[in-house]
């Protein structure tokens, strides 16, 4: 019955997913109402595709300053060459919304078939109680709330081995679970470096152990075939070097009202982004890259200081650990969304993780976000006032959920209790004598948990 319940609340999501997907497909491929003379998207059809052709011919595009990604890019970049029977740019949307449908799908079985042990769990939390589908619900809603962006960049393939990695650790039984995990971590990290923030919630000794030595076993090999096969595999290790403030990102919000007021600066293109350059802008980079190393180091204090025990710990640090660096990194790129709605939606499969209100957070700054890339993307550079105020109100609500999300995962860990989706704490009480077994017992009376 617990399955058939989860099932009946998680297939409006699917029918939600079904219908917007719809909509997706007819505007990342142009056709119908959102046809247009340009063509595809601007990075599939003038990125991602010269960069396939360099690929094909056993090189990486290191000439190109836009290429700044681990060498294990060149596979989503590189498999939309390989599918016969359909150009390069329609290929690549297939496959994105291939992973899309994989991500949904793996929600959707965690939700109404998850039984992943938790740490205290009873018997009715193995018929389905404690899991929850308002994790479809953000993966349905999120991703079109930012339009086309998820189904023209790879991101969403990252976010794709993301979420397969946090799914197999949930589940404790399969003796290989550690060892899955870290082999999707080290995949994604491959590919773009931030899954690797994935590991900074394991439980202590063995599953710590075996998760980030397949994770560094995974990304070794991976780099020593790539490097022995391919020229220039380590190129993106200098790339962003000097690399400026790029527009969007929190750190250019006091450039962004700046320049309003008499800044003598401007914005322009500069290592294959649009960057403000001028006075102060190295300075205030400095500052981000001092906030992003405060970042890690209060993870790790975190790490060594949490009880990180409870079974939806895992995603939790991981969703808390990306959006502290997304916020603090001098590049905030509108698909960085993606990954965090991904994690959000495994967060929100347990009715008891600490990052719901972080979660809806981020889903309010996805239509902002769409508002300002694509739409009003030309606006703002040329200092539009509307597009900065939505691109203003969009970084702070990330800054907001960044550390609303810190603080709640330090509450939740912090003396080894695991909050409920209310935040409250009500212990269940001895059953009464000759109560049926496995009957639900009355919850006791207990003063109210401090809100936060």
């Amino acid at each position: 019955m617990g399955s058939w319940a989860a099932w009946s609340r998680a297939r409006w999501a699917l029918l939600v997913w079904a219908l917007t997907r719809l909509v997706l497909v007819a505007g990342s491929l142009k056709i119908g109402p959102f046809a247009a003379p340009g063509g595809l998207d601007y990075s599939v059809d003038r990125v991602y595709r010269p960069w396939s052709e360099v690929l094909r011919h056993g090189a990486f595009p290191v000439h190109d300053v836009s290429w700044q990604y681990p060498p294990g890019a060149a596979g989503p970049v590189l498999w939309p060459a390989l599918v016969p029977f359909t150009d390069y740019g329609h290929a690549f949307i297939c496959l994105c919304a291939v992973c899309d449908a994989a991500v949904m799908a793996m929600l959707l079985r965690a939700a109404t078939r998850g039984r992943g042990r938790e740490q205290g769990r009873g018997r009715e939390q193995g018929r389905g109680r404690g899991r929850s589908s308002a994790g479809c619900w953000i993966w349905a809603l999120g991703l079109p709330l930012l339009w086309t962006t998820p189904w023209n960049r790879f991101d969403v393939m990252v976010t794709a081995l993301a979420v397969a990695a946090l799914l197999a650790a949930s589940w404790h039984r399969l003796p290989a679970a550690d060892i899955a995990f870290g082999v999707l971590v080290g995949l994604g990290a491959l590919v773009k470096v931030w899954p690797v923030l994935l590991l900074v919630g394991t439980e202590r000794g063995r599953r710590s152990r075996v998760s980030w030595a397949a994770a560094a076993a995974t990304v070794v090999l991976g780099a020593v075939a790539f490097a022995a096969t391919i020229p220039g595999a380590f190129g993106f290790l200098t790339a962003q070097r000097d690399r400026g403030i790029e527009f969007e990102s929190l750190p250019a919000l006091p450039f962004q009202l700046a320049r309003h007021l008499g800044w003598s600066g401007r914005i322009g293109v500069h290592e294959g982004s649009t960057e403000f350059l001028g006075p102060w802008v190295g300075v205030v980079a400095r500052v981000g890259e001092a906030l992003s190393v405060a970042a890690l180091a209060w993870l790790l204090w975190w790490r060594a200081r949490a009880d990180r025990s409870a079974g939806q710990v895992l995603p939790d640090a991981a969703f808390t650990a990306v959006l502290l660096f997304v916020v603090t990194s001098r590049v905030l790129s509108p698909q960085y969304l993606v990954w965090l709605v991904g994690l959000a939606a495994v967060c929100l499969l347990r009715t008891g993780t600490s990052q719901r209100q972080p979660a809806l957070l981020v889903l309010a700054a996805c239509p902002l976000t769409a508002a300002v890339f694509p739409f009003l993307g030309r606006e703002l550079v040329h200092g539009s006032i509307p597009a900065t105020l939505l691109l203003t109100a969009r970084d702070l609500l990330l800054l907001a959920a960044a550390l609303l999300s810190a603080r709640r995962l330090w509450q939740a860990t912090a003396t080894g209790r695991r909050p409920s989706a209310a935040d409250d704490r009500r212990p269940t009480a001895a059953p009464r004598a000759g109560r049926r077994p496995g009957s639900a017992a009355p919850a006791a009376a207990s003063p109210a948990r401090p809100a936060g």
